[in-house]
């Protein structure tokens, strides 16, 4: 199950059985989110308008605790999904508004 601001668990034990494998993913998002021109927080809300547009649950939650960590604001993040009504539907927004409240919500 997902801890509601760390880590999932499931993350946990795949980094646990496959270190390398972890290893390489988060250098690669590392390096990713630093060879272009956009500063760390412009970066997280693109990654989080990915997650939300691609209706992934975990990766928003992924996004949002990574988007606090880079100093993004709660509401910052809320208006991504805010955003999202006219381009993906009232639904689709809403259940990402709901994901990012699971981690925010807390606040």
């Amino acid at each position: 199950m997902t801890e509601k601001r760390g880590i999932p668990s499931t993350y946990k034990r795949f980094r646990q059985k496959y270190p390398d494998v972890a290893r390489h993913y988060e250098a690669l998002g590392d390096t990713l989110t630093r060879v272009g021109p956009l500063d760390e927080r412009t970066a997280r809300l693109v990654k989080l308008a990915l997650a939300v547009g691609y209706q992934q649950e975990g990766a928003v939650h992924s996004a949002v605790r990574k988007g606090l960590e880079a100093g993004l604001t709660p509401d910052e993040m809320r208006q991504v999904a805010l955003l999202a009504i006219t381009t993906i539907g009232f639904a689709a927004a809403m259940a990402a508004y709901t994901w990012i409240e699971d981690i925010v919500g807390q606040e």
